[in-house]
């Protein structure tokens, strides 16, 4: 495994990090702690040290199941969770951006992940309306000092103008950005990168196998029938769409004997403005297929951020 800075926290994470979207139940299915421990605890031996998940990957379900699978080794992961939205049902979330339901969600999230302090704390994909306001970031920024939040994100909406967040995430404290970023995805190259790399923000690219589409699983004509799972309530036509691109890229740009969501990854990390990707993985072997990308060179030289070797 490899290691980059992200931006001004100077914090030292894995490339190859850990993102815990499925474990919430809507991505087809509920995870068992015993599936998680393994899954974290391989995680570790490969040398991943970042984990990324949400107060509404179901009712705090992630946190609990990521807070019960890192207990005994809190100093081996940072880990960052993210603010801002209330589990309803599947595919449905209140909205809570006040400064005391912030706070409070910042009590329930300590609690569950049982942690004294979160490393990345981050605004979850709010409107411009919700971000401007004073009173969360100086209620955030008390936080902080009180030791209960190391550092403060950004986890930028995949809808919408992202200028205005971007461009003052430095005002309000924020010293990282997520994005959606994938080789089916490209916007943040023109619209979020530059902002980034001259403020020194870390970012971190979330959906980087976009949605599955990219590990290689799926060919064209594939149907998504499980109910449970988001990407059933996509367009047919949407799907076959993303299908029939990935076949391309398959065909025409994967190496022979590589693995397709290990070099998806591999690519993503080549943008000297990305610092990590954070996967989701439903199993060991993924998580070692996504640990895999931290070592693969896909000839595009060195990154302009430090790489430093571990394991």
């Amino acid at each position: 495994m490899r290691y980059r800075r992200l931006g001004k926290t100077n914090l030292r994470v894995s490339v190859v990090g850990l993102g815990t979207w499925q474990l919430g139940g809507e991505w087809g299915r509920a995870f068992t702690q015993s599936e998680v421990d393994a899954i974290v605890g391989r995680a570790h031996e490969l040398g991943i040290n970042f984990i990324d998940t949400a107060e509404c990957y179901g009712d705090h379900v992630s946190e609990r199941l990521i807070g019960r699978g890192i207990r005994g080794q809190r100093q081996a992961w940072i880990v960052a969770t993210k603010f801002g939205h209330r589990f309803k049902a599947l595919g449905q979330r209140d909205q809570l951006w006040q400064a005391d339901e912030v706070r409070q969600q910042l009590e329930e999230s300590l609690r569950a992940l049982q942690v004294e302090t979160i490393d990345l704390y981050q605004f979850h994909s709010g409107s411009d309306e919700a971000f401007a306001n004073d009173d969360l970031w100086t209620m955030l920024d008390k936080q902080v000092q009180a030791g209960k939040i190391r550092f403060l994100g950004i986890s930028i909406s995949s809808s919408g103008n992202p200028t205005l967040q971007v461009q003052r995430a430095s005002e309000v404290g924020a010293s990282v950005l997520q994005v959606v970023y994938n080789y089916l995805d490209r916007r943040p190259e023109t619209s979020i990168f530059p902002h980034s790399q001259a403020q020194d923000l870390g970012v971190l690219a979330r959906v980087p196998l976009a949605s599955g589409f990219l590990s290689g699983k799926y060919k064209p004509g594939h149907r998504f029938e499980n109910p449970a799972d988001v990407r059933a309530r996509w367009r047919p036509e949407e799907i076959e769409e993303k299908l029939r691109q990935v076949e391309h890229i398959r065909q025409n740009e994967v190496p022979a004997g590589v693995n397709m969501a290990t070099w998806a990854l591999a690519w993503c990390l080549q943008h000297p403005a990305v610092t990590c990707v954070i996967p989701g993985c439903k199993n060991v072997a993924q998580v070692e297929a996504n640990a895999a990308a931290g070592d693969l060179d896909l000839g595009g030289g060195d990154h302009p951020q430090t790489w430093s070797e571990s394991r």
